[in-house]
């Protein structure tokens, strides 16, 4: 449930604004690769803004951490890079990437109305307190995080 709360969230809550603009993405304008060449003919058929994949990164930072605040500002931090990354890549200029974040953080707002949510909230919280399930920095240090 969570999971598709989180995709409506970051991919479909920024469609229709793709559809409507349909931007051309930097790689497509400058005839370059991106780090994913096998995305790319998917890319070029759908609008670069706003951005669905830092909406949905933005939006997952956020959902993380209320589940783990004492992780918030790692969290955060990650969330931020995602979205960065798809400008490094050439898959989406700044301004799409600053307006996916603001899709992702109104979404967050906006998911926190929701019986739903908050009950999938909760077991992810249950989840993420059970020690078997995390992966911590010590049990995993070749995870490098």
């Amino acid at each position: 449930m969570l999971q598709n709360l989180l995709k409506m969230g970051g991919y479909y809550a920024t469609a229709s604004a793709k559809k409507y603009y349909m931007r051309t993405r930097p790689f497509v304008l400058f005839n370059h690769s991106t780090c994913r060449p096998e995305d790319e003919n998917t890319l070029r058929k759908d609008g670069s803004y706003p951005s669905g994949h830092t909406a949905y990164g933005t939006l997952l930072a956020l959902v993380l951490s209320e589940a783990r605040p004492e992780r918030a500002q790692e969290l955060a931090r990650r969330g931020w890079e995602f979205g960065q990354s798809r400008v490094i890549c050439g898959a989406h200029w700044q301004s799409d990437v600053d307006a996916g974040r603001y899709v992702g953080a109104v979404e967050f707002a906006r998911l926190q109305t929701i019986p739903a949510f908050q009950k999938s909230l909760a077991k992810v919280r249950e989840e993420l307190n059970d020690k078997n399930n995390l992966l911590s920095k010590e049990d995993h240090p070749e995870l490098n995080y």
